[in-house]
C-alpha cells in the first residue's frame, strides 16, 4: 500500500527528466508519468498476450527490470486506472480519403468512453499540421470536430508528430499518450525522421499507431501490436514500409503499441486495443545509482516470467 501511495505522490509531484536541484513542488509547471530524479526512476508499461488483448491484474514479482543491463530492485509498483491526457493525431490527406470515414468513427468512439477526467487533444495531418482543439474534457465538442473534419491536401504527419509532442507539455494529467491513425504516408514535412524520434525519445509520452494499410507488400497480422521481430523487411519493400515503420519505430521506443488495420473493423478493434492499454498499464519504480553524466542515454529492458505475453515499455531516457 505504501508503495501505491509512494507512485501515485511521485506521479503528480516530480515533471519528466526534471534536473537535479533544489526546485520545490510548487515550482513543477507540469507533472508526468515517466521521469527521473536523484531518488527515483518511474517505467509506465502495459503487458499484451499476442494477439494484442491486455493483462491485467500482474504482480510486482512477475516481473524484473535492468538499466543498462544493470538489474535493479523494484521498489514501487502500481496499477491504477487515473485519468489520462491524449492527443488525437487524425491523418486527413488525400491519401486517406477512402479510409478517413471509418477512423473519425473509431476516434468518435474512442473519445466517447472517455472517463470524465480524460482531456483530450485533437490535431490533424494535411498540408500543415492543424490544431483543431486545445486540451479539453467537452467530449460532445470534440466528438463533432472530429465529424465534421474532411479529407485533403499533401501529407505532412511528421511535423503534425512533432507538433504534438510539444503540445503535450501543456497536458494536465501525469499519464499521457498520442494517438495517431495515418497510411504512413509522408510527404510534406520540414522536420525529419531523425528530429522527431529524439524529440520523441526526449519526450514523456506514449506513442499509440493505428496505420491504416492498402495491402501493398504487407507481412504483418492484423490487429496485434507490430513488433520488430515478428517479420524481416526485404531490401525491395524498404521504400515503401518507410512511413509506417517510421511509427511502429515510435510506438515501440515510447513503450506504446502499434497496429495495422485494412478495413473498417479492424481499425475498429486496432482503437479498442489502444483504449484498454491506456486504461491497464503498469508503474514500476526503481533507484539507480547516479552516473553523474547529465543528458547520458540510459537504455532500460522491462521483463516478465509470464509467459507468451508481450511487455510494452519505452526503451530507455536520457538522465537529466
Amino acid at each position: 500500500m505504501l508503495a501505491r501511495i509512494a507512485v501515485r505522490m511521485f506521479a503528480l509531484a516530480l515533471p519528466a527528466l526534471i534536473a537535479v536541484g533544489n526546485a520545490s513542488a510548487q515550482a513543477v509547471a507540469r507533472p508526468a508519468t515517466f521521469r527521473t530524479s536523484t531518488r527515483m526512476v518511474l517505467v509506465p508499461f502495459t503487458v499484451t498476450d499476442y494477439n494484442g488483448k491486455t493483462i491485467v491484474g500482474l504482480q510486482s514479482k512477475d516481473f524484473s527490470i535492468s538499466e543498462d543491463q544493470i538489474a535493479q530492485q523494484i521498489v514501487s509498483f502500481s496499477n491504477e486506472d487515473l485519468p489520462f491526457s491524449a492527443g488525437l493525431v487524425l491523418d486527413i490527406s488525400g491519401s486517406m480519403q477512402s479510409s478517413l470515414g471509418a477512423v473519425k468513427q473509431a476516434a468518435r468512439d474512442f473519445v466517447r468512453t472517455a472517463n470524465p477526467e480524460d482531456a483530450f487533444l485533437l490535431l490533424t495531418v494535411s498540408t500543415q499540421p492543424g490544431e483543431i482543439s486545445e486540451f479539453t474534457t467537452d467530449t460532445a465538442s470534440l466528438d463533432e470536430s472530429i465529424a465534421f473534419t474532411r479529407p485533403g491536401g499533401f501529407t505532412a504527419l511528421i511535423d503534425t508528430v512533432y507538433l504534438g509532442l510539444n503540445r503535450m507539455r501543456k497536458a494536465p494529467h501525469p499519464q499521457r499518450a498520442l494517438v495517431i491513425l495515418s497510411d504512413g504516408i509522408e510527404n510534406h514535412s520540414r522536420y525529419s525522421r531523425s528530429e522527431l524520434l529524439r524529440v520523441a525519445l526526449e519526450a514523456d509520452v506514449q506513442i499509440y499507431s493505428i496505420i491504416v494499410d492498402n495491402g501493398a507488400g504487407a507481412s504483418w497480422v492484423a490487429g496485434v501490436p507490430y513488433r520488430p521481430s515478428m517479420i524481416a523487411k526485404p531490401w525491395d519493400q524498404a521504400a515503401a514500409r518507410q512511413g509506417p515503420s517510421l511509427l511502429e519505430e515510435l510506438a515501440e521506443k515510447t513503450g506504446g503499441l502499434s497496429f495495422h488495420a485494412r478495413n473498417d473493423a479492424e481499425i475498429k478493434e486496432a482503437m479498442g486495443k489502444a483504449g484498454q492499454a491506456l486504461r491497464n498499464q503498469y508503474v514500476i519504480g526503481y533507484q539507480p545509482v547516479d552516473s553523474g553524466l547529465s543528458g547520458k542515454w540510459h537504455r532500460i529492458h522491462v521483463k516478465t516470467t509470464v509467459p507468451k505475453v508481450h511487455v510494452h515499455a519505452r526503451t530507455g531516457y536520457y538522465a537529466p
